[in-house]
């Protein structure tokens, strides 16, 4: 008879996006447990880049100072066809945002979020694997199995599955996982080399053939480390671990989705050396090979994120080719996404659209990225017809928004506004205190915080500030936290809400303030409402979109 146990939240999987998710669930107070099937973490540099919004999230959590530490800057890519350099892409993104293209192995980005989870008391249930679930309209009932052969049955409120693409969540939920594969399969290897490139770029070497098509290919990922590159490579058959699968009869993991790492033959040194000699930009030797594998690429889309009191993210939900670093970056996003959502929800306060605005505003973010990755895999990223800063700006996913959700107040068709609802909050710097001697960041306001209404200008007439912090408080039963901020030199008329002076005016521009507005900001970094002038009516219908009165 397994024994019973009880939580919140149960998460499935301990990669970044299921530890993301639990990280933020206990930043949110909400009880939860986190299992994975594997003893260990695995020491494999898979995900390398983190994007610019992963890293604004990172920051609103309060870990982004770790990651910051410990990766390196991604400055560019260097392109050459046929031994000849074809230009350098410069990843540069407009100054107002804050931070830029960085790259991290999975390892260590696994061990950063583990240890922040580790700050709130909650540790990786590990050599635990699911072997099914039941809900019903108060919870679900899981049933877990460890190496050692104990049985555990976990109530929980909600059951999210993070376990990636192989996921024995989505496929007890019943999800489709429709798409295909690639044919190809490639080499990942972590070495170091000694070549004289420029630190900080990737470095992407083909050979096109007398047909046009490209029949060889090296790509390499700066890593922290002295000359150290995770590389990828198209595999030679004789290391082929589908042909291997499929000699088996194991092709697919046996649920028919080839993707992810692979077992069978692990490329050694001169495996990855005879493609250097072929493809590298000069005479270069391969050393230090830190771990190695064949990779699979599918592209694959559940039908829904969820049902019910479960839920799918990260490659539980989506799987498509690395290209532009965007999958476990996608993840993440899901992940800060829901908890939030789950967190009203444990708590009694979310509205009947909360939980359902997570597929809403989720699937269509991977039905986009699964498609562009795709498009870029066969075309090449330099085939987009976007231009250069909107590329850089989509693939720092930046420009993920949600304007469309049931959870966000809509502008009229017709308001000029650029910044709209369910847009992300940019930052904004300029802002200064009346006590602290150096100005800070908005975001420097918004760290650690869930629901914020920021209030800009000073109202001297109809409903003032106070009134719509009272009326924040009043509606959301005190998850609604109020911040002013006031344009450059305005006197502070109101007393008793924390502000900010916009002393640059760098708020105003970037909201699209004017006399006097007010924003809501989530915790995820969207926006909810954006009100012009701002009242509480308007509050009101906003709010009314996610809180229970």
């Amino acid at each position: 008879m397994p024994r019973s146990e009880s939580t919140d939240v149960l998460v499935v999987g301990a990669g970044p996006v299921g530890l993301t998710l639990a990280a933020e669930l206990r930043r949110a107070g909400v009880a939860c447990r986190i299992v994975d099937r594997l003893p260990a973490r695995l020491p494999y540099a898979k995900a390398v880049g983190i994007q610019p919004r992963t890293l604004e999230l990172f920051e609103r959590m309060g870990l982004v100072r770790e990651v910051l530490d410990a990766a390196v800057p991604m400055r560019g890519q260097l392109t050459y066809e046929n031994g000849a350099e074809q230009g350098r892409v410069e990843l540069v993104l407009p100054p107002e945002v804050p931070y830029g293209f960085a790259a991290l192995p999975q390892c260590d980005t696994e061990r950063l979020l583990e240890e922040f989870l580790g700050r709130y008391g909650t540790g990786i249930e590990r050599s635990t694997a699911l072997v099914g679930f039941a809900q019903d309209p108060a919870g679900v009932t899981s049933r877990l199995t460890t190496t050692s052969g104990d049985e555990v049955e976990v109530r929980s409120r909600f059951l999210v599955g993070c376990d990636g693409a192989h996921s024995a969540v989505r496929k007890g939920l019943g999800l489709t996982f429709e798409g295909g594969a690639f044919p190809e399969e490639y080499m990942l290897a972590d070495v170091e080399v000694g070549w004289d490139l420029p630190a900080g770029y990737g470095v992407r070497s083909s050979h096109r053939g007398e047909d046009g098509a490209i029949d060889d290919l090296l790509v390499c990922i700066p890593l922290p480390g002295n000359g150290r590159y995770r590389m990828s490579m198209l595999v030679p058959p004789e290391l082929s671990a589908a042909r291997q699968a499929e000699a088996a009869g194991t092709a697919g993991g046996g649920d028919g989705v080839a993707h992810g790492l692979e077992g069978g033959t692990a490329p050694a040194l001169p495996d990855i050396q005879k493609v250097l000699d072929r493809l590298a930009p000069e005479p270069v030797t391969a050393s230090a090979l830190r771990w190695s594998s064949v990779f699979r690429i599918s592209h694959r889309l559940v039908d829904r994120y969820g049902e019910g009191r479960v839920f799918v993210a990260g490659d539980a939900a989506h799987i498509h080719p690395p290209t532009g670093a965007q999958g476990m970056n996608t993840g993440i996003q899901d992940a800060c996404n829901l908890a939030w959502k789950l967190a009203l929800a444990v708590e009694g306060a979310a509205g009947p659209q909360v939980l359902p605005g997570y597929d809403a505003e989720r699937h269509p973010v991977g039905e986009e990225v699964v498609g562009r990755t795709v498009r870029h895999a066969a075309e090449g990223v330099q085939a987009d017809p976007t231009d250069r800063e909107t590329l850089l700006l989509r693939e720092a996913q930046l420009l993920v928004g949600y304007r469309e959700s049931p959870l966000v107040t809509p502008l009229a068709p017709d308001d000029p506004a650029p910044l709209r609802p369910g847009d992300r909050a940019p930052d904004c710097g300029g802002l200064t205190g009346d006590i602290a001697a150096h100005p800070v960041r908005l975001f420097d306001v918004l760290r650690g915080r869930g629901h914020v209404l920021l209030v800009y200008g000073d109202h001297p007439a109809g409903e003032t500030p106070l009134d719509l912090a009272s009326a924040a408080r009043e509606l959301t039963g005190g998850r609604l936290d109020t911040h002013r901020i006031l344009p450059a030199g305005a006197p502070d008329r109101w007393t008793g809400i924390p502000h900010h002076h916009d002393s640059r005016g760098e708020f105003a521009l970037q909201y699209g303030a004017g006399e006097g507005a007010a924003f809501v900001v989530r915790p995820d970094g969207h926006l909810t409402a954006c009100l012009r002038p701002p009242t509480v009516a308007g509050l009101k219908e906003a709010v009314g979109r996610i809180f229970l009165p």
